[in-house]
């Protein structure tokens, strides 16, 4: 089973609106993994996320308690020996976060984020599209 660590913009778009990306995430036969601070940021933003979506408040908290059941959400202190990896290799710094999770969960990221492919190699990032080419071509 693949490993994907989700970006939180992946994870934002989901909750935004129903979308592949929701559907991937709920369906998908992956192991899923984020830092555990995207759950601060959820509750951080909740009312922009819900004055954006497309779901109701109800819809959205039940969307929201089935992404905490499908994705390990990792606490900082499990990436802490791989932070100064995940930042000689993120070419955002924003973003070491990401890498580091993956190097210490041996995943690979799942952005749409261009940068984070274009400019770095050691670890494979791939978009919400490779992810659906890559499940067809295992039907």
């Amino acid at each position: 089973m693949i490993k994907l660590v989700i970006d939180a913009n992946i994870l934002f778009a989901a909750l935004i609106k129903k979308s592949t990306t929701a559907d991937l995430i709920v369906t998908g036969n992956f192991n899923l993994y984020a830092p555990e601070f995207i759950l601060d940021e959820f509750k951080k933003y909740e009312k922009i996320i819900l004055n954006k979506t497309h779901r109701s408040k109800k819809e959205f908290e039940k969307f929201l308690d089935l992404l905490k059941r499908r994705i390990t959400f990792i606490p900082r202190k499990r990436i802490l020996n791989f932070l100064e990896q995940g930042r000689q290799i993120s070419p955002d710094p924003k973003d070491a976060i990401y890498f580091s999770l993956a190097i210490a969960m041996n995943a690979k990221v799942w952005s749409n984020d261009k940068r984070l492919k274009a400019n770095q190699k050691q670890i494979k990032v791939l978009t919400t599209s490779e992810i659906l080419e890559w499940i067809k071509s295992k039907k």
